[in-house]
């Protein structure tokens, strides 16, 4: 079995968070592999937080992202249980990247329950006629569907994207992993984003009068 010095203990704490003597638990059944010590801590991690997701959380922070020069703009609020947990630098550096996230991903809804159920048969009507178009087997196309709306929850659901910063994780993971390091209920239970300009039919005719104008000078 690999030794396991302080010097890799303290590598992996530095890398996960977790506590010093569960680093060296994880590494020493991992015998002294890194990786596989972080797997076991982030199985753990996740198992300890599926425990503390039933707890109320109704403290947290409404956090702001601005963008390009301000023409992206986001609020999302994230819930945690205590205000003194609101107030820690590692929840707040946490909720500056699920604002950042939304911003750069441009996610419609949180989670795949809150998908109206209209917007989810319209997309599955869409998804038939492509597949059938594609020349699939008909006997196979409901298999098919099935596949490509789970990927169509995964592209516009916030929990399911893949974090930009970090694509190996989802949103859903990274905040697995937060709240087994923080020791609280987290839950992101809200957003807004804004672009300058979206849903703003463009007059044409104005934009020719300004272009006109400009020339004549």
């Amino acid at each position: 079995m690999a030794e396991v010095t302080a010097a890799m203990v303290k590598e992996l704490r530095e890398k996960t968070g977790a506590g010093m003597m569960d680093c060296k638990k994880a590494l020493t059944e991992a015998e002294g592999d890194l990786q596989r010590a972080t797997e076991v801590l982030r199985e753990r991690g996740l198992a300890s937080a599926a425990k503390k997701a039933g707890r109320v959380a109704a403290e947290g922070l409404v956090e702001s992202y601005i963008h390009a020069g301000g023409r992206i703009g986001v609020l999302v609020e994230v819930n945690c249980e205590t205000d003194f947990v609101a107030k820690n630098e590692d929840f707040r550096t946490f909720v500056k990247d699920v604002a950042m996230h939304i911003a750069a991903a441009s996610p419609q809804y949180v989670r795949r329950e809150e998908v109206p159920q209209d917007v989810v048969e319209k997309e599955k009507e869409i998804l038939r006629a492509q597949t059938l178009n594609e020349g699939k087997p008909e006997k196979i196309v409901e298999k098919i569907v099935e596949g490509r709306i789970d990927k169509f929850f995964k592209d516009i659901c916030l929990m399911e994207q893949q974090f930009v910063k970090d694509p190996d994780k989802t949103i859903d993971t990274l905040l697995r992993e937060k709240i087994a390091t923080i020791g609280e209920n987290i839950s992101i239970r809200r957003f807004a984003r804004y672009v300058v300009g979206e849903g703003i039919e463009k007059n044409e005719a104005n934009f020719v009068d300004e272009v006109m104008a400009q020339v004549r000078q």
